[in-house]
């Protein structure tokens, strides 16, 4: 598995396991298929709510701990100081772990600069290697930024080649900040998928057009998350280190036109004001 070198110096697998939307149950029934598979890169959150399944396979399997690398995330409800230091503590017991290797803010509402800073004191006292942002615009990353004293070293966002994040990734160039990708393959959106370029590639190279997707992804540098409970795909979506696109390849994708899926509110929709009990699962 290849990894990246994020700008705090820990490294991270370059493709993971996403449990977006998963039950408890196809946690446990689903995750050992993607260890078995060769990922050891988890990506949860507690909004998820299975972060207790995740736990309880990773120590299944047999691996020892610092074989995995585990994200969590952070909803705004725990932004408060106080609260995101609770919430930090509550993480590690679900997922039964002593540390996470990175933790997230999963949304840019609410009290976030107040938790940067409990995520700050976490990482100090060991519970987290890495943190960082998931949605955050440049305005919003902007006041995180003004009160950081650790800079973030992840920013995980919507992207795939039809939104690219290049400007994002502009503005947080001179930061060495690691991009990671939701919807990697837009959303299994068939028009990205049949797009020329991609069958041309795929051709080319004896792979399929999701996999020249997931390489230039590598390409350019993201961590990625391709979803999938078919240990087929799970194995398809890391078979993409032995060859690469060119230079001249990645610049023809990058022309692609460019819409989001997905459009990030300014203000917090329902479902991240709703109060929840993270502790309410499997």
């Amino acid at each position: 598995m290849m990894t990246y070198t994020m700008n705090d110096g820990h490294t991270i697998p370059a493709v993971g396991y996403g449990v977006f939307l998963m039950s408890p149950a196809e946690v446990e029934e689903h995750l050992p298929e993607a260890i078995e598979a060769g990922y050891r890169h988890i990506d949860t959150a507690n909004a998820y709510f299975n972060e207790k399944a995740v736990g309880r396979v990773v120590k299944r399997s047999g691996l020892d701990r610092s074989e995995f690398f585990i994200t969590s995330k952070l909803f705004p409800q725990d932004y408060g100081y106080e609260d995101c230091g609770k919430a930090i503590d509550a993480t590690l017991r679900r997922l039964d772990t002593d540390y996470l290797d990175l933790l997230l803010l999963h949304q840019p509402y609410g009290k976030y600069t107040e938790a940067w800073k409990a995520m700050e004191e976490a990482v100090a006292a060991g519970k987290v290697r890495s943190i960082g942002l998931s949605n955050f615009n440049q305005a919003k990353t902007q006041q995180i930024l003004d009160v950081a004293d650790i800079v973030p070293a992840v920013m995980q966002v919507e992207m795939h080649p039809y939104w690219n994040q290049h400007e994002m990734k502009a503005f947080l160039k001179d930061l060495n900040v690691t991009f990671e990708a939701w919807y990697p393959l837009g959303h299994g959106d068939t028009a990205l998928l049949n797009e020329p370029v991609f069958a041309e590639l795929a051709h080319k190279y004896g792979k399929t057009p999701a996999q020249i997707i997931l390489r230039w992804h590598v390409e350019e540098g993201n961590v990625i998350f391709p979803k999938t409970l078919n240990p087929e795909h799970m194995a398809d979506n890391i078979n993409i280190f032995d060859f690469s696109l060119t230079a001249d390849e990645v610049a023809r994708i990058n022309e692609l036109p460019q819409k989001a899926y997905y459009t990030v509110a300014d203000e917090a929709p329902d479902f991240v004001t709703a109060h929840s009990d993270w502790d309410a699962q499997e």
